[in-house]
């Protein structure tokens, strides 16, 4: 080969090492920059669309929903704040809401507690939320309505007229009060009569602590004999008579 052919042959594998060079790390390099630089100009496009909301209005906002108490340092993550500027806000809000300059008195306070900031009722109300909260917490079922979860529990689907045949009782009461406890819930409406029927929910597992009806107990321990209160009832799931 003479020297111009290998000359011209060993710069033809320089340039070759180049392409093969560029195909690799620094073209997928290249590529990745590019993508940044573009998710950069998306982002930056979006804070321009987005009208930037005043510091107070997001602390307040945060705050409504934290469950511990909030450090300065952390406010000012979550915003996107220096801690100085975090710390004016929060002032600027315990003002409002005490109606330090002339605006109306809130029914709770920001305080500070543990080295951080949340909101509170405030002393003079608790006895209200403390009655509201006694009002709504669930009182214990009657024995009518726990007779009446047994029945649908062990014969479901069943229709109230069904329910009220095996208690001898009207139970259309019971048996609302048990759909709005969530214990009970409706299935289907019979085609023929019109008949809604009652199933147990999801709630009543979880309150009795099993995974599904075939865990609830025999009955047939429970009764003198096998002949008597569920057991003249068909479809009782797994036999339990």
């Amino acid at each position: 080969m003479t020297d111009d052919a290998h000359g011209h042959a060993h710069g033809h594998d320089r340039g070759h090492d180049r392409d093969s060079s560029s195909a690799e790390p620094g073209g997928a390099d290249e590529l990745a920059d590019a993508r940044a630089i573009e998710q950069e100009i998306h982002d930056a496009h979006d804070r321009a669309a987005r009208p930037e909301l005043p510091i107070d209005r997001q602390l307040e906002a945060i705050l409504m929903i934290a469950d511990e108490p909030q450090s300065l340092v952390a406010l000012g993550a979550a915003v996107g704040a220096p801690v100085p500027a975090v710390r004016q806000a929060v002032e600027r809000l315990v003002a409002d809401f005490d109606g330090v300059h002339g605006t109306v008195r809130r029914g709770f306070e920001l305080r500070e507690v543990g080295g951080g900031w949340r909101f509170y009722v405030r002393q003079e109300l608790d006895d209200v939320v403390e009655q509201f909260v006694e009002q709504e917490r669930p009182s214990r079922l009657s024995q009518a309505a726990l007779e009446t979860l047994a029945v649908v529990a062990y014969k479901q689907p069943i229709t109230r007229s069904q329910i009220a045949s095996i208690r001898a009782v009207n139970v259309d009461g019971v048996v609302r009060t048990l759909v709005a406890r969530g214990l009970v819930e409706e299935s289907f409406t019979d085609a023929e009569t019109g008949a809604v029927n009652y199933v147990t929910s999801d709630l009543l597992l979880q309150q009795l602590g099993i995974n599904s009806l075939d865990e609830l107990p025999l009955i047939s321990p429970l009764l003198d004999d096998g002949a008597d209160g569920f057991g003249q009832n068909e479809g009782i799931p797994d036999g339990r008579a």
